[in-house]
């Protein structure tokens, strides 16, 4: 077992509330996540935690939503985000998550700030992108960010935020869509040993405080409005990417 003070558990167990919620509710309500788990552990050691907390809240989240995912989108995005795990776990070996997430955020940044003046110019006239390579393109950031940095959520968000979808679909697509790409990790984090035996019992024990985080952000979910859970899940989205610039 990876060895952690009293202040660390707690963390950690914050850690995967919040995922809980963020996977079932509220995207991106968790971005602090990386940044505290990084803080407590092991820069390395906490990646691999945190997937397989995440894979955890997955299957809460999937499970709930099994019947809200558009899954058109889901696969237009899942081949370009294999080719960028696979670039990601290569581009691990010769840049770090430190020199990746600035990059990152601005990307993030530009895009949504794109997303807004299209939709308050053209309101519910903003043609959705269908272009191949709009998908393709965000799928393979979303596939190489998610493999390096744990940095997927915003890039994901801007895609669904594109595709205007209600909010039950938003989150029921999300959630399919990182529960198949969180699996397809797997095998590249254990050949990484960013993921052992030891992450994995820590993220058992967890597991209580994944399952309340899940209950609580599914009680978010049915409460806040469309309009609201849009705003919310934009202003996340930039948090976290100005979060990656810092």
């Amino acid at each position: 077992m990876l060895e952690l003070d009293v202040v660390s558990w707690i963390v950690v167990a914050l850690c995967a509330l919040m995922v809980g919620i963020s996977k079932t509710g509220i995207p991106g309500f968790g971005i602090l996540v990386v940044p505290l788990m990084a803080a407590v552990m092991p820069a390395r050691a906490s990646t691999g935690v945190l997937l397989g907390i995440l894979i955890l809240a997955d299957l809460f989240a999937v499970t709930y939503h099994r019947h809200n995912a558009r899954w058109g989108y889901v696969l237009r995005l899942l081949v370009p985000s294999l080719v960028g795990i696979v670039a990601g776990y290569f581009g691990m070996k010769v840049i770090s998550d430190r020199q990746l997430k600035p990059i990152i955020g601005g990307i993030v940044l530009v895009m949504l700030a794109v997303n807004y003046w299209r939709t308050a110019t053209k309101g519910k006239d903003a043609p959705v992108p269908t272009k191949w390579w709009f998908a393709g393109g965000l799928g393979f950031l979303a596939g190489l960010t998610t493999m390096m940095a744990n940095a997927a959520g915003p890039i994901t968000t801007i895609y669904l935020l594109a595709m205007r979808l209600p909010k039950i679909e938003f989150v029921g697509t999300a959630a399919w869509f990182f529960f198949v790409i969180n699996w397809l990790k797997v095998p590249f984090s254990v050949r990484l040993d960013v993921m052992t035996k030891e992450s994995l019992k820590l993220n058992l024990l967890m597991l209580p405080f994944i399952a309340v985080g899940s209950v609580m952000g599914i009680f978010f979910l049915k409460r806040i409005p469309q309009k609201a859970f849009s705003a919310v899940v934009q202003l996340l989205a930039a948090a976290a990417a100005i979060k990656l610039l810092f």
